[in-house]
């Protein structure tokens, strides 16, 4: 507006250094980046030790636990042997004849302890409605001693504690 009085100062042409930065600055050359490579790299490291630490403590708590089942049954089988192995122990086999085949019921007494460890093998697979059931016989009568469910031919285990009649 105050060109027509002929008030304006007459435009000079910058320096040559000058118009380089701003043209540079305006194309992006001198941006500086957001994420280096050095800092993504250090992301991923972090990443890369955080996973690999929960992976580590996940895995220990499994191992933990699958030894914790494993102490538990070697518990088991040792007081097992201890059990079949003593001194007041006796043992008794009873053969069981079903149809088509012939099986047998182990008895470990021990007369220290009071339990008896029984071992069914090769007995033929209860009908739906039947079972196999051991009966101890007192000086009161019969007491019944367990109730064995044999869905399979597979050999079963059970230890029992003797009643004090």
């Amino acid at each position: 507006m105050t060109d027509w009085l002929g008030m304006t100062a007459r435009p000079e042409a910058p320096r040559p250094e000058l118009r380089a930065a701003v043209l540079a600055r305006a194309r992006g050359a001198g941006r500086r980046e957001r994420w280096s490579a050095g800092s993504t790299l250090a992301a991923a490291a972090v990443l890369v030790v955080v996973v690999g630490a929960w992976w580590a403590g996940d895995s220990l708590r499994r191992q933990h636990g699958r030894m914790r089942a494993l102490e538990a049954q070697l518990a088991a089988v040792q007081d097992t042997v201890r059990f079949l192995r003593g001194p007041g122990t006796r043992v008794v086999q009873v053969p069981v004849h079903t149809p088509g085949r012939i099986g047998s019921v182990t008895l470990f007494a021990d007369t220290a302890t009071g339990r008896w460890y029984v071992a069914c093998e090769n007995l033929a697979p209860n009908e739906p409605d039947e079972t196999y059931q051991l009966w101890f016989a007192t000086e009161a009568g019969m007491v019944t001693a367990a109730v064995m469910p044999m869905q399979d031919s597979r050999p079963m285990w059970m230890t029992l504690e003797v009643p004090a009649e």
